[in-house]
């Protein structure tokens, strides 16, 4: 199955999209980007999830957004598509860069913590590797590469 805005997931694996959501800080206009911090795995990434049923992937990362870190978002740019195992099963996620518009953060079970980092923070803040090179391709749309 094709997806508009997405890539056609391998059969049998999971696919989920999320944004790399950023802004200027409200302080001195630097980009900063929001990381979320789950605690079920007690890891730091940018805000994703699974695709529901017949949902595009567009439609998934902007409800995903929301969903976890309260912000509504402007999707902007695509980002690389990862794939990696999760649980022992193939997973694809798609990523856009999303400009973060009003919202609030309310803690929950899936995301208790959100972190605005300046770019280089971020970096070093990501638990896993693979998602260290979205920070990259931010700045690289954003043309601060």
């Amino acid at each position: 199955m094709t997806h508009p805005g997405g890539s056609a997931p391998s059969a049998g694996s999971v696919h989920a999209a999320g944004c790399v959501l950023w802004r200027r800080s409200p302080a001195d206009g630097a980009l900063e980007i929001c990381l979320v911090h789950r605690p079920k795995y007690d890891d730091w990434s940018h805000p994703k999830g699974k695709l529901k049923h017949s949902e595009e992937p567009l439609a998934a990362a902007v409800r995903e957004v929301l969903e976890e870190t309260g912000h509504h978002c402007v999707p902007g740019a695509r980002l690389p598509t990862l794939h990696y195992l999760a649980q022992g099963r193939p997973k694809q996620v798609d990523y856009w860069a999303a400009e973060a518009g009003g919202g609030h953060f309310e803690p929950s079970r899936e995301v208790d913590r959100v972190s605005w980092l300046r770019p280089a923070a971020a970096r070093d803040r990501l638990t896993h590797p693979r998602d260290r090179a979205l920070v990259d391709a931010l700045l690289s749309v954003l043309h601060l590469a």
